[in-house]
C-alpha cells in the first residue's frame, strides 16, 4: 500500500482517539499531516507530538501552547485547505463537522466521514460535491462502513433491504414508564461502545439510528421503507443485507471503532489487524424486535425523510439541541423525542437550494427548539 498523507479532525475526541491507537500500529503506511481539536489543547499537543504534525489546528479558543498555527473555525478551514494530504477523517462532533466536510471535498480530498451530520444535514448536495471534485466519501459508522463493504459485491438493484443493527443503548432492560425519570448519568452508561457524550445520549433515545437511518439513504440510494433497525445488544453484527433472492449478508466483528476506522484509511487497500479478532466458539447472536413506542424518535426520523428537504437537517438541528438541553439538565429524557417530534409537524423548505441555505435553517430550527424548551422549564 502507498503511504497515505492524512488530516485528523477531532483528534481528541473518542474517533480521534481510535484513530491514534491505528496509527500506533500502523506507522509505515500512514503520515499525519494535520490535526485538530476543539478545546483539548493538551492532548491536542500530545497527539502532535507522538505523530510529528505540523498543521495544528485549536478551533474553540485562543491557545496558550506554542507550535499551534491555526486557532478559531475560520483557521480550521484554512489548515484543511492550506495542507496537502490524501484523506480527511472527520471526527468532529454534531453540525459542526459540516463545514469542514465541504472545505475537504471541495478541495478534491477524499473524506473518511464519522461525522454523520455531514450526510444527514446535506444530503445529495454533499455527494454532489464530492462527485464535482472527483472525491471519495468512505463513511466510518461501523453499520454504514459495513453496508459499504458489502454492497461493494452487488448491483444496487439486487438489494430488497438494509437492516441496521442498535444494541438498544442503555435502557434497552427499562420499562417505557421508568424513562420518565432517568438521570443523565445513567444515560450515559453505553452497555457496548466507548463514546462521546451526545452520541452515548442519541443511542439511549434511538436517535443515532434515526441519523443512520437518514445517512444509509443518502450514502445507498436505498429507499427509506427498504432500511430496517433490529436490537442487537452484543454488537457483534454490524449490518445486514437482503438481496431479492432471500440471503442475508452480514458483517461480524467485535464491537471496536478500531476496525472501521482502519478500513477507512486503507481503503481501497486492505492492511492486517492489530487489534483482536472475534472468536466465534461460544458466541451467541441474539437479536430483538425495535420496541417503536419505546423508542419514538425513530419515527420521527422516518418522517423526516418520508418529508424530504430540509426536515433531516431539522431533525438533527433540534436533536443536537434537545440533547444538550438533557445534558444540562434542564429537560428530562423523554423530553428530546417529544421535542423532536414537535420539530417535525412544523413547516420547513422542501428543497434545499445551497449550503448557506442549510446553515440558515440549521439556526432557525435552533432558534424555535429553544423557545420550546424555555416553555418546558
Amino acid at each position: 500500500m502507498k503511504r497515505k498523507k492524512l488530516i485528523i479532525l477531532g483528534c481528541t475526541g473518542s474517533i480521534g482517539r481510535n484513530t491514534a491507537t491505528v496509527l500506533k500500529a500502523n506507522k509505515e503506511f500512514f503520515e499525519v499531516a494535520g490535526i485538530s481539536a476543539h478545546t483539548d489543547e493538551s492532548s491536542l499537543m500530545k497527539f502532535s507530538e507522538t505523530f510529528g504534525v505540523k498543521n495544528i489546528c485549536l478551533s474553540g479558543r485562543t491557545p496558550s501552547y506554542p507550535g499551534i498555527n491555526y486557532t478559531g473555525e475560520d483557521g480550521l478551514i484554512e489548515m484543511i485547505r492550506e495542507t496537502e494530504a490524501d484523506l480527511v477523517l472527520n471526527g468532529i462532533a454534531g453540525s459542526a463537522g459540516l463545514a469542514s466536510s465541504i472545505a475537504c471535498l471541495e478541495a478534491g480530498m477524499d473524506l473518511a466521514c464519522a461525522n454523520k451530520e455531514t450526510i444527514v444535514m446535506a444530503g445529495e448536495l454533499i455527494l454532489e460535491l464530492a462527485n464535482a471534485n472527483n472525491a471519495k466519501i468512505i463513511p466510518v459508522d461501523s453499520e454504514h462502513s459495513a453496508i459499504w463493504q458489502l454492497m461493494r459485491g452487488f448491483n444496487k438493484d439486487y438489494i430488497a433491504e438494509l437492516i441496521l443493527t442498535a444494541s438498544g443503548g442503555a435502557f434497552r432492560n427499562r420499562s417505557i414508564q421508568s424513562l420518565e425519570n432517568v438521570t443523565v448519568n445513567a444515560a450515559l452508561a453505553h452497555p457496548t461502545w466507548e463514546m462521546g457524550p451526545k452520541i452515548t445520549i442519541d443511542s439511549a433515545t434511538m436517535a443515532n439510528k434515526g441519523l443512520e437511518i437518514i445517512e444509509a439513504h443518502f450514502l445507498f440510494g436505498i429507499p427509506a421503507e427498504k432500511i430496517k433497525i433490529v436490537i442487537h445488544p452484543k454488537s457483534y453484527v454490524h449490518s445486514f443485507i437482503r438481496t431479492i433472492d432471500g440471503y442475508l449478508y452480514s458483517q461480524i466483528s467485535l464491537p471496536d471503532m478500531s476496525i472501521p476506522i482502519q478500513n477507512a484509511l486503507s481503503w481501497p487497500d486492505i492492511i492486517p489487524a492489530n487489534f483482536a479478532a472475534l472468536d466465534l466458539p461460544g458466541v451467541a447472536l441474539e437479536f430483538q424486535k425495535l420496541d417503536k413506542l419505546k423508542y419514538p424518535i425513530v419515527k420521527s426520523a422516518y418522517s423526516a425523510l418520508e418529508q424530504k428537504g430540509a426536515y433531516p437537517l431539522a431533525f438533527n438541528a433540534a436533536n443536537e439541541v434537545a440533547v444538550a438541553s438533557f445534558i444540562e439538565e434542564s429537560i428530562g429524557f423523554t423530553d428530546i423525542a417529544a421535542l423532536v417530534e414537535d420539530v417535525m409537524q412544523m413547516n420547513w423548505p422542501g428543497t434545499i437550494e445551497s449550503f448557506e441555505h442549510i446553515f440558515t435553517i440549521d439556526s432557525e430550527v435552533r432558534a424555535k427548539t429553544i423557545k420550546m424548551i424555555e416553555k418546558i422549564r
